[in-house]
């Protein structure tokens, strides 16, 4: 008789540190995280070579860009009726997959409607990755332990701007626009072969009662009490990066006085920081709280926000140094956050509550582009207007997402304790 699969070992009370096979889950989540935001973030950069090359208007190229936010977020939504009734290594690699596939006919478009329609596969594939690598985080790591592994996983988003971007424009300027995406397609499927081989399976939720309509799975899901006020937090935190990141170039550039040549260096060494601070601040959510810890965060990017959105001309390295205090202040936000909400759907939901959750990222993060775009306006001095106000709606954002996460907490600490207490109860009444 064949011999069932090995598992991982489960996280004892007691582990302070992950052990080897955790280590290398991490890393690999990480990567693939790294590859879907990599993926994402490269086609902005390479407009300036896409466009000419393809003939093609801004508008257009506008369209190209949306269409795979659009798609990744109807994904998330069409797969979360689906998402936790398989064993989520099989989920993933099924999906990463079409992601790598995506990445190749992006790279071998040879006009418009070509690369719109390889946009639009590649969001539908890779939209659903960055939910999948979530729940499997959830499930292998115990909550003592997730602050941590959220910050790993965290800091694909500095790698992909500190190594990816540069290299991707290095091998455009070097070849054609084609080569980065192609390249990236044979890195991410190494990728996925290693995922194949050095990851076990991922099925402990299938053991548990699972309902039998995947639709009413959804239904489900969507409409739990506790998981609305996750998702409406998570909502108004995408709020801060969408309307700022968009505009900051513009902002840095026309506003604070920084010379185009210098913007790489801005965004690098913040980069940088950024993949420091990541891994620390998951270490301080486990070790102080993860409550402590958005606090703080949400405190401090509030507090940065108003002085960034209200800069005049400065130098290059004030300019830096505040940002990397900006970055720090939002990822001390969404590392304990990403850990805290981990813990508020069932077992067998967290796959559907992960894919809802990033459709609503994606959703949220384009409604917040468009307000911002409504808000800031450009003078004839080449300066944006406006861009205080844009400030002042982040900071009313993330004071009441603080006010829901506080809820969240008091919730999560509640159950814990109740079923702590329930664990507790038939060992006292074994030992009478």
């Amino acid at each position: 008789m064949s011999q069932p699969p090995v598992r991982p070992p489960a996280s004892a009370s007691g582990q302070t540190g992950f052990t080897r096979y955790q280590t290398t889950v991490a890393g690999l989540l990480a990567f693939l995280q790294f590859a879907v935001i990599l993926d994402f973030m490269l086609m902005s950069p390479l407009g300036a070579v896409i466009m000419p090359a393809m003939a093609i208007t801004p508008q257009q190229f506008g369209l190209v860009v949306s269409a795979y936010a659009f798609s990744a977020g109807a994904s998330g939504l069409l797969t979360a009726g689906f998402a936790d009734r398989f064993d989520r290594k099989r989920l993933l690699l099924f999906f990463y997959s079409g992601f790598v596939l995506g990445t190749v006919w992006c790279g071998l478009a040879q006009s418009f409607e070509s690369l719109l329609v390889a946009r639009i596969a590649t969001g539908l594939f890779g939209g659903v990755i960055g939910s999948i690598t979530l729940a499997i985080a959830t499930d292998l790591f115990a909550p003592h332990l997730r602050g941590r592994v959220m910050g790993i996983i965290q800091t694909s988003f500095a790698a992909s701007q500190v190594l990816g971007i540069p290299i991707g424009l290095y091998l455009s300027n070097t070849w054609n626009w084609h080569v980065p995406f192609l390249a990236m397609a044979g890195l991410g499927l190494v990728g996925g072969l290693v995922v194949s081989i050095k990851m076990q399976p991922v099925d402990g939720h299938l053991k548990l009662r699972q309902e039998h309509s995947a639709w009413m799975h959804l239904y489900h899901t969507i409409t739990e009490p506790r998981y609305l006020v996750a998702f409406a937090t998570t909502a108004l935190l995408m709020t801060g990066g969408f309307m700022l990141m968009p505009f900051s170039s513009a902002y840095l550039v026309g506003n604070l006085g920084i010379n185009l040549h210098h913007l790489p260096t801005v965004y690098l060494v913040t980069g940088m920081c950024t993949i420091v601070f990541g891994p620390l601040i998951g270490r301080a959510a486990d070790k102080v709280g993860k409550f402590r810890v958005f606090l703080f965060g949400a405190t401090l990017s509030t507090i940065m926000v108003l002085i960034y959105t209200h800069l005049g001309p400065v130098t290059v390295p004030m300019i830096v140094l505040i940002n990397a205090v900006l970055f720090l202040g939002i990822f001390s936000r969404m590392i304990p956050f990403q850990a805290l909400v981990a813990s508020v759907p069932a077992p067998q939901q967290r796959g559907s509550f992960n894919a809802i959750s990033a459709s609503i990222q994606q959703l949220s993060g384009g409604v917040a582009s468009v307000v911002a775009g409504h808000i800031v306006t450009l003078g004839a001095d080449g300066r944006l207007q406006h861009f205080d106000v844009v400030g002042y709606v982040i900071v009313g954002t993330t004071l009441l997402a603080s006010l829901l996460v506080w809820r969240l907490n008091r919730d999560v600490q509640a159950r814990a304790a109740a079923s702590a207490q329930a664990a507790a109860e038939p060992a006292g009444a074994a030992g009478h």
